[in-house]
């Protein structure tokens, strides 16, 4: 009796957090190691489905790196990579392309859809939503080409808001077009940021392989739990956030700052990650925001 009891405890916990984001837009980000595992995409997916059964409105937009280089293993073709970023031939756009909304995107609606959602896949370029323009290096790689990498110009929502108005999940593949015709590979974190910012998102969720930003990276329990952007800069500086948590954070600054009320970093690993951070009140990764 006491287990049922605390099971009734935990839902009334995440009541409050119900009513508040019900209708909201929630745009969760997952890729690179949270995509290796089938039970881990399926463990979150069912998370996004609960939301969705509850009345938030997700929005996810998937990387797929991991499976985008081992395509191109298999088309002997080795991946190059510059400061984070992938470089981007003519070739590779294709497999990056068809990797990313033939494959993962149709797998992930797919799966949505034997759990008990609906959703609806796009493209960030066949259905106009990403409009590109080339990425350029900063120094010193700022003489190397990387082809097709682009970044983000302008986020056309219409496409996201008319899927959710029609009760489905959208599922987006972050590639873009650009005004040369031609088709960029964009980050998908950035681009998960842009299309938060446009679309008036509540929240935007990033889905990482870590707990979220350690003031010590050798201190797995140094969580920061809540973040002021004013003192992300230091942070920065002292090499506490790098990487591959740089552009996470970068998407997570413009989107607070354009209204988005916060940004989560949460560990994608953990069984239900999507709803501890979300309906309990302490949550259990690192949430940014404004203003303290």
């Amino acid at each position: 009796m006491q287990k049922i009891i605390e099971k009734a405890s935990i839902l009334i916990e995440a009541l409050p957090y119900i009513q508040s984001f019900k209708g909201r837009i929630t745009v969760i980000k997952f890729g690179g190691s949270t995509m290796g595992d089938h039970q881990w995409v399926e463990n979150i997916l069912k998370d996004i489905v609960f939301l969705y059964t509850v009345g938030i409105r997700p929005v996810i937009v998937h990387g797929g790196g991991k499976k985008i280089s081992e395509a191109m293993k298999k088309l002997g073709r080795k991946s190059e990579f510059a400061q984070g970023f992938r470089v981007t031939d003519e070739t590779t756009i294709d497999t990056v392309e068809n990797v990313l909304f033939k494959n993962i995107n149709v797998e992930l609606v797919k799966t949505i859809i034997s759990l008990g959602g609906d959703a609806e896949g796009l493209s960030g370029k066949k259905h106009g939503i990403i409009r590109a323009k080339k990425h350029w290096l900063s120094p010193p790689d700022d003489k190397k080409d990387l082809g097709y990498v682009g970044d983000v110009e302008h986020i056309v929502a219409q496409p996201i808001t008319s899927v959710l108005h029609n009760g489905k999940i959208p599922v987006i593949a972050p590639i873009g077009l650009g005004a040369d015709g031609h088709t960029y590979n964009i980050n998908a974190d950035l681009a998960a940021g842009e299309i938060a910012r446009a679309i008036g998102a509540e929240k935007l969720v990033f889905l990482t392989d870590i707990s979220g930003i350690l003031s010590n990276l050798d201190d797995k329990n140094s969580l920061i739990s809540h973040l002021d952007i004013t003192h992300i800069n230091k942070l920065i500086k002292k090499k506490v956030i790098s990487g591959g948590m740089i552009p996470k954070i970068t998407a997570g600054i413009r989107a607070v700052e354009a209204g988005v009320e916060k940004t989560h970093i949460i560990d994608g690993r953990i069984a239900h990650t999507l709803l501890l951070e979300i309906f309990t009140d302490r949550g259990i990764g690192t949430e940014i925001v404004k203003n303290n």
